[in-house]
């Protein structure tokens, strides 16, 4: 007996051209195109939600650096005062107070110079 595929296939093809919707030209159209640049889609979302949190630890390190530098210190010695002195705040938050709260990262670096000294 012979099945035909019509309503099956119908219902992916609709789910691949909704996923599709917004892209450009033939990629939202046409039903080949549009396959293509979903799974490349996917696999861009995949690589750059990993890629995402290298981006931020680099950005943080160099809002750390530069207010380090302000403190007359580098980011390496920095870090190495903070682990000496038991301050365990991770990069974010360093990032976070360097920008928006200059006086309390001064208190930090100081802290972390006399861990040094």
């Amino acid at each position: 007996m012979r099945v035909k595929t019509g309503t099956v296939r119908r219902k992916k093809h609709k789910k691949i051209l909704k996923q599709a919707k917004g892209f450009y030209s033939g990629r939202r159209k046409h039903f080949r195109k549009a396959k293509e640049q979903v799974e490349h889609s996917l696999v861009y979302a995949y690589r750059d939600r990993k890629r995402r949190k290298r981006d931020f630890r680099r950005l943080w390190i160099v809002r750390i650096n530069a207010g380090a530098r302000l403190n007359g210190m580098s980011y390496s010695t920095l870090m190495h005062g903070l682990k000496l002195a038991n301050i365990e705040l991770d990069r974010k938050i360093l990032a976070d107070m360097a920008m928006n709260n200059p006086e309390a990262f001064s208190k930090v670096v100081e802290s972390a110079k006399r861990a040094l000294a």
